[in-house]
């Protein structure tokens, strides 16, 4: 369980460093092909192929897949009232922490008459998907819902895997954070098939297609945004989890232990890694994981993830190695578990957690930040769940008759420049019989 990568004594160059992360390819690999194969049945099938796959992957039959108002209802009565608090201080920290993320409209003087105004426009319709295979998430409810929101998105639905148990039903409090937030349109699919009902959408089911998809799940979630990139909108590719904890020989090998099984026990494929430069917290890690492991209620999957391939404990010479091989990693999570942290310098992350009293956890549930994170090394080039996800940056451009003036002689210049005269004719006809 926890395999060691020893990177000491060696002077890797990028490269060399991102081949050494641990990664699941073949899961990923296998993933995107299954992935595009169940998207385009619901393209092509809509309701029938997604009747098809809840039976097939979530034991489901005859359910209604469009939920009824009275499911909200019933499902918030039941809620436990613990649940139902917390839900509404994760619903307020997230608001105020996303109304934060909305750039306000700015305008921009080149010169007199020449104006340039930026503005965020948001998407018509979105479409958010809540995981609900191996544990039930109404926290991934606020994540999506809240931002969106807050946005300005005026339609906003919601889909999650029908659950056996509830015969056919969404879970109920997946329903209950839903009511919560005002949503109510609402459909029990489940997967890369809910992916491409919200692109193509499905009419048999009242379903119109999104501008927008977003939301994390496993591989196949991931990859099914990857198979309707183009056709919609997406967020980054939030698969299964990770986590990445760089400590030295100040941090506290049982707190380093809870956390990476905290996000080990999400599903097989989660991946978590140590990056240390001392032997002894290494070692005593590993000790109090597979102590801690067979003790808690999904020991047996969190043992799973931790024994595979995208799991480890990598030894390095000293911190700048160590933030050398997180910022290749470019984690989901990363914590900091350090005497001295630095998250300046660790700049290709999801998410970034200082401290000891800073776990991921904190950040899947209160801490205010989005838990909706980039996976897989996106976290290089793209960002977490934000109410920018739901924005589009638009331009408008309002020049006088002396401001376009001002500028012919360069725009002909540069149209003759690039043998297309008709762009500057299209100027100098505003000028036809004056000087200029």
């Amino acid at each position: 369980m926890l395999r060691t990568i020893d990177l000491r004594g060696r002077d890797l160059t990028t490269a060399e460093l991102l081949a050494s992360v641990p990664r699941a390819q073949a899961a990923r690999s296998q993933a995107l092909s299954a992935a595009a194969d169940i998207v385009s049945d619901v393209q092509h099938r809509g309701e029938e192929a997604l009747r098809e796959q809840a039976d097939r992957f979530d034991a489901v039959t005859g359910h209604e897949i469009r939920v009824p108002a009275e499911h909200f209802d019933e499902a918030l009565e039941r809620l436990d009232p613990g649940v139902r608090a917390a839900l509404d201080e994760a619903i307020r920290r997230v608001r105020i922490a996303s109304a934060a993320q909305v750039p306000p409209p700015s305008t921009t003087e080149l010169g007199p008459g020449a104006r340039v105004e930026q503005r965020w426009q948001p998407v018509r319709r979105a479409g958010v998907y809540v995981p609900g295979g191996k544990a039930v998430y109404p926290s991934s409810v606020v994540m999506n819902v809240v931002p969106a929101q807050v946005a300005g998105v005026g339609e906003v639905a919601l889909a999650s895997p029908p659950q056996a148990e509830f015969g056919g039903r969404v879970h109920p409090d997946i329903l209950a954070a839903a009511k919560l937030l005002g949503v109510t349109e609402v459909y029990a699919m489940g997967g890369a098939g809910a992916v491409g009902a919200y692109a193509f959408g499905v009419e048999s089911i009242g379903l119109e297609p999104v501008d927008v998809v977003t939301g994390p799940g496993n591989n196949f979630v991931a990859a099914a945004k990857r198979a309707v990139a183009g056709v919609v909108g997406t967020d980054s590719e939030a698969g299964a989890t990770e986590i990445l904890i760089v400590a030295d020989d100040a941090a506290d090998a049982a707190l380093v232990a809870v956390d990476l099984i905290s996000q080990a026990e999400h599903d097989e494929q989660a991946s978590a890694v140590l990056v240390t430069p001392s032997e002894d917290l290494a070692r005593a890690t590993r000790a109090e994981v597979e102590r801690r492991v067979v003790a808690t209620r999904n020991g047996a999957r969190a043992a799973v993830a931790l024994d595979g391939a995208q799991s480890a404990i990598v030894l390095v010479d000293d911190l700048a190695a160590a933030t050398a091989f997180s910022n290749a990693y470019a984690p989901e999570h990363l914590e900091l578990h350090l005497r001295d942290p630095h998250p300046e310098e660790f700049v290709n992350a999801g998410a970034v957690f200082v401290g000891a009293f800073s776990p991921v956890s904190l950040g899947d549930y209160l801490a205010g930040s989005n838990h909706v994170l980039p996976t897989g090394g996106q976290a290089r080039y793209a960002s977490g769940l934000s109410a920018s996800t739901f924005l589009r940056p638009q331009q408008v451009i309002a020049y006088d008759r002396a401001a376009l003036e001002a500028v012919h002689d360069d725009i002909v210049a540069l149209a003759v420049a690039e043998a297309l005269p008709a762009h500057g004719e299209a100027v100098t006809a505003r000028f036809a019989g004056t000087e200029h």
